[in-house]
């Protein structure tokens, strides 16, 4: 379970506590001795982007100049 510290607690050990948040544990802070917001590992990223790894292609005209008909819509305010 989340081990719950209060706001001004959290404030003097703040280094400490995200240590223990960034080895896995989660923490909420209270205010006034309910909770408020949580402490927590950030997810992992993803890792780098992989062009072509999802199917399908866009079609050479996705690439095709807009007519100005379609062009004038976008421009009004």
């Amino acid at each position: 379970m989340a081990e719950i510290v209060n706001v001004h607690e959290a404030k003097t050990h703040l280094s400490r506590l995200l240590e223990r948040a960034h080895s896995g544990e989660e923490i909420i802070l209270a205010k006034a001795g309910k909770p408020y917001a949580r402490l927590m590992p950030m997810a992992k990223a993803p890792g780098p982007r992989q062009p072509g790894r999802l199917p399908g292609r866009v079609e050479d005209d996705a690439f095709a100049p807009l007519p100005n008909e379609e062009l004038d819509a976008w421009e009004r305010p």
